[in-house]
């Protein structure tokens, strides 16, 4: 049996320093382990003040070269971002469809019906996925820094997904008998009805239809409209969600620049903004949607991909924004937050 320490012998609080195999240990070893424990503490690193946020993210202090998974999954984001294309269709076209039949609403309503709806699906579910709803505020939100670029393709499957399954619902609701009664003299078929809430351009947009082809807007006019439109739209987007704005209030904004900017557009182009709106629309229609159905595709993400690059070189969030301690640097995505030592 080995003698007692004599330090704790002598009433000393500090524990016997022993092996694992119950043999004294040396003092120059104790002493070692000593300064060892006083240089790498084994506690960890105490949490900040919680009102800091990383990402809109809950705070995570954790030692260099941690990787933690935070935020929802990408199917959950993706199922989002179907959910929020496949309202925002439904409720957009849907308002447009019956609109001359009803007398209700007219091109106000389609507006209002776009931003309530987008508004409405970011308020549900854009702390999931962001609350795009849009291929061309997918672009620009990536080139502005602000999603991940492995995402914009399954983002853009899924609200192509979404809005294409709203306007199939739309289309099987039509009554069989509306076309005819609607027509005049012209073709009264479930596609043509259904064209009415295309995009075009030129003969095929609503103002020339309006004018019987009195009035037409060339196609540079609506390549023009719909790029400059879709630019502020995603411009304000980006600003409006900005970590140094009061973005509480952003879903309101992005509902009402909507609104507004498809009360421009709706004369010249039926107002897109939205390839995948368009999309949807054009694939139930007549064969000329699908046709010109290549502008609003090209048109809306040139639009977004000037805003993203503007974003990026004139207001885009400073770097030290991310930094929390002058001794951790935090490199964050969508998913996950790693934690590095500078």
């Amino acid at each position: 049996m080995s003698q007692d320490n004599p330090d704790k012998a002598a009433g000393s609080t500090e524990p016997d320093e022993t092996t694992a195999g119950g043999s004294p240990v040396p003092e120059e070893a104790t002493a070692a382990a000593a300064a060892d424990a006083t240089a790498t503490p084994s506690e960890p690193i105490a949490a900040p003040d919680e009102d800091v946020v990383v990402e809109e993210l809950d705070s995570y202090v954790v030692p260099a070269g941690t990787v933690v998974v935070t935020g929802p999954s990408l199917v959950a984001r993706l199922g989002a971002e179907a959910f929020g294309t496949f309202a925002l269709v439904l409720v957009g076209l849907g308002i447009a469809l019956y609109s001359t039949v009803s007398g209700l609403g007219g091109t106000l309503g389609v507006a209002l019906g776009f931003g309530i709806a987008v508004l409405a699906g970011i308020i549900a579910v854009g702390h999931v996925s962001g609350g795009h709803f849009n291929p061309a505020v997918t672009l620009g939100a990536a080139i502005g820094g602000r999603t991940a670029w492995k995402d914009v393709l399954p983002y853009w499957l899924a609200q192509l997904v979404g809005g294409i399954l709203a306007a199939a619902i739309l289309f099987i609701t039509i009554p069989s008998t509306l076309p005819g009664l609607l027509a005049q003299g012209g073709d009264a078929s479930s596609k043509s009805f259904f064209s009415s809430v295309s995009n075009g351009y030129a003969e095929h947009s609503p103002l020339a239809v309006a004018s019987q082809g009195q009035v037409e807007f060339s196609l540079v006019i609506a390549l023009l409209v719909e790029i400059v439109v879709t630019a502020v739209f995603v411009g304000i987007i980006l600003g409006a969600t900005d970590r140094r704005s009061a973005n509480v209030q952003a879903p309101f904004a992005i509902g009402l620049a909507l609104s507004v900017l498809i009360l421009v557009a709706i004369p010249v182009t039926n107002a897109s903004l939205n390839p995948a709106r368009s999309t949807a629309s054009a694939i139930f229609s007549d064969s000329w949607a699908l046709s010109q159905l290549w502008l609003f595709w090209v048109a809306p993400l040139v639009g977004a991909a000037l805003a993203g690059l503007i974003y990026r070189a004139f207001a885009a969030e400073p770097v030290e924004d991310n930094l929390l301690e002058e001794d951790d640097a935090y490199v964050t995505t969508d998913d996950v937050l790693v934690v590095t030592e500078r």
